[in-house]
């Protein structure tokens, strides 16, 4: 009887992990393709901005910042993790700083590299103590 409860419950948790997995597939943010042009605001710790275009066939924004050398970072299990951006690192070790994402005006939910871009797309990277 133990065994067939055991049975249950692990077919229930595939069955969970499935339809989760199905879900996030379906509603994921999916990229454009061809070409498109993108603006990055870069607002500074100092608070003073910039703001860049970029024309690019990328997918994704993290190849966009690389490849124009706007960004720096390393690369990790979840994707870029950008040190600098236009020159200005943020440490967090030292006074809690990072470089927050945002997609217009609201806070990315996904990292630089699952990050689609999508012709005449706005993101701002703000210098951010936490």
């Amino acid at each position: 009887m133990k065994n067939k409860k055991l049975w249950i419950a692990v077919l229930a948790v595939i069955v969970v992990v499935a339809v989760g997995l199905g879900i996030y597939v379906a509603t994921r943010p999916a990229p454009s393709e061809g070409a498109k042009t993108v603006t990055v605001d870069v607002v500074h710790g100092d608070g003073t901005a910039k703001t860049f275009t970029y024309h690019t066939d990328e997918a994704y924004l993290g190849p966009v910042l690389v490849k124009e050398g706007l960004v720096q970072g390393t690369d990790s299990d979840y994707g870029l993790m950008i040190d600098t951006v236009d020159g200005e690192t943020a440490v967090w070790e030292t006074d809690n700083a990072y470089w927050a994402l945002y997609i217009g005006d609201d806070y990315a939910s996904t990292g630089v590299d699952q990050t689609p871009v999508h012709d005449g797309d706005r993101f701002r990277l703000e210098y951010t103590r936490g």
